[in-house]
């Protein structure tokens, strides 16, 4: 009797594995932001800008190039994804100086935004309230938001409206010096309330940060 064939058992060759695509690394550094110069745009034709902003038109990239040399000027790539390209002409070294300074200037400028925090019981007594108040006032001054939190315990938290009403009246007494940004709120056991200064308030703290301070006058020995 002859032996049953197993069907599969017989292989016709070595299996192919499936493609497995694989993909490539990036090479190189980091993609640089500068805008494309002179000899480095390769590309046939460009739209051209003049110097003060005119419309020169489409033109073939030797002759950018030719009447950038020319002009003793930079030809600078300033829209690279349009058909054709933009460029225009420009002294690139005196336009990447100005950029720089307006960026520095720009930083110089900008406001930091600095949050104080003031912690308050709900039950304060008088002196404590006002010791409190009194930093609030001086931080309002400063320029600085102020984060006041009305901090709850115990029994206390069944009386939401002493903080909400504690913090109506710190609002009232410093109200020529700021506003509420963001109304009392619950938040777990405190109450939180921000407070942020008056337009006119931050711009003479501003100036005075920016005011030198005054000399110390040397006497004779």
């Amino acid at each position: 009797m002859e032996p049953r064939s197993r069907r599969g058992s017989a292989r016709c060759g070595p299996r192919a594995s499936s493609p497995t695509s694989y993909r490539a690394a990036p090479r190189g550094g980091p993609i640089s932001v500068e805008p494309r110069i002179n000899d480095r745009i390769r590309v046939p034709e460009v739209r051209l800008v003049g110097p003060g902003g005119e419309q020169v038109g489409i033109v073939a990239i030797g002759d950018a190039l030719r009447l950038a040399q020319e002009s003793d000027l930079d030809l600078v790539e300033v829209a690279p994804t349009a058909r054709p390209p933009v460029c225009k002409l420009m002294d690139y070294g005196k336009w990447k100086y100005e950029n720089a300074q307006k960026a520095r200037e720009a930083r110089r400028n900008q406001a930091h935004t600095i949050i104080k925090e003031m912690k308050l019981r709900p039950k304060i007594d008088p002196h404590d309230y006002a010791t409190k108040r009194g930093h609030v006032v001086r931080f309002l001054k400063a320029g600085d938001k102020v984060k006041i939190t009305i901090m709850f315990r115990g029994r206390e938290q069944s009386r939401p409206e002493l903080g909400f009403r504690l913090l109506q009246r710190l609002a009232e007494d410093v109200q020529e010096l700021g506003f509420v940004e963001s109304a009392p709120k619950q938040d777990g056991r405190n109450m939180i309330m921000v407070m942020a200064p008056h337009r006119n308030v931050k711009a003479e703290a501003k100036s005075r940060q920016q005011r030198p301070a005054p000399e110390e006058s040397q006497q004779p020995v």
